[in-house]
């Protein structure tokens, strides 16, 4: 009977290990992919067995429950995090459920374009279909980020966002934001002394502006110095993009001497000082362009036509300027 028992215990033992050993093979194997690599997405609140199931269901898994109990085994059931996932062949099951559990993601990206304004901003996360987009007013989501009351235009900092799919449009437009205001502040704390601009507002609003006139990197200390000498002398900014940005979508293209004429809140050829909000979203050099402006003599500028501009010290020089490069122009 003794030997029975010890012979019996033996064979469970064995086949115990040897189970415990085909369970080790097995998890060492690659997953079968149906195609490699492949993609997937685990949505926010979705549990382990529904994506062992969905992983099922596209052939990854013979079944649901290998990954399931490995998981709860491990003590990671409730872990999975939400993403979008990218896996290749030569994946075992331990190095899945590793990739689910610690969000290995695969991320999408977004570009705020500098000089873009806050509806096309709007537009290209609604256009992106990573992007979950939440329908609000602008006054709730400035709300939302802590500055009531605030208009958006100008206040989130242009850069390449990079974010998980399914991430909401809120989420991205924060960072965008705090970014904005570490830059602004930053740029701020480090102005020269005596600018014609009471608070980091108006240093935001007039980046906008000279964002909007060039693209080229080396003029915009250059025409930043034109916006601060006429603020300092008490005249009027009268650039086209302030004119145009009031037009919105009665802008088609062709800025007209009436337009110049037809006062608004953002023409400023015919009020004094600055727009009441940005017109854009000013980029890094923008910032440091109108809070560190070079010192020049320059009053006006006018475009050669080529992406440059000619500055001019006076009227009859600037003219002048305006006669060799803008011949027919109004």
């Amino acid at each position: 009977m003794v030997r029975f028992v010890a012979r019996a215990l033996a064979l469970i033992l064995f086949a115990a290990l040897a189970i415990v050993a085909a369970s080790w093979w097995w998890l060492a194997q690659p997953l079968t992919l149906p195609e490699s690599p492949l993609e997937f997405e685990v949505r926010s609140g979705t549990s382990l067995k529904a994506v062992a199931r969905e992983l099922t269901t596209a052939k990854v898994l013979p079944s649901e429950w290998p990954l399931v109990i490995l998981a709860r085994v491990r003590g990671v059931d409730r872990a999975i995090k939400a993403g979008n996932y990218e896996i290749a062949s030569g994946i075992t099951l331990p190095r899945l459920l590793d990739r689910l559990t610690q969000g290995d993601v695969t991320q999408s990206a977004l570009t705020i374009v500098e000089g873009a304004t806050f509806a096309e901003v709007k537009a290209a996360l609604a256009a992106d279909p990573a992007v979950v987009v939440a329908p609000r007013a602008d006054t709730e989501l400035m709300t939302k980020l802590g500055t009531p009351g605030v208009s958006p235009e100008g206040w989130f900092f242009p850069d390449t966002y990079y974010f998980a799919s399914g991430s909401s449009d809120t989420a991205i437009l924060t960072r965008a934001h705090r970014l904005m205001q570490a830059r602004l502040a930053a740029a701020w704390a480090n102005r020269l002394p005596d600018l014609p601009l009471k608070d980091p507002y108006e240093a935001l609003i007039l980046a906008s502006i000279v964002e909007k006139e060039t693209g080229r990197l080396a003029d915009r200390p250059l025409i930043a110095s034109v916006f601060i000498n006429r603020l300092k002398a008490g005249m009027r900014l009268q650039t086209d993009p302030t004119v145009i940005y009031g037009l919105g979508s009665r802008f088609d293209g062709n800025l007209r001497k009436r337009d110049l004429e037809t006062d608004s809140p953002y023409n400023t050829y015919t009020r004094d000082g600055l727009p009441p909000t940005p017109i854009a979203l000013p980029g890094q050099a923008s910032l440091e362009a109108v809070t560190n402006p070079p010192v020049t003599p320059y009053f006006y500028f006018v475009a050669r036509g080529d992406g440059s501009s000619e500055f001019s010290a006076t009227l009859a020089e600037h003219n002048r300027a305006v006669a060799k490069f803008q011949k027919g122009a109004r």
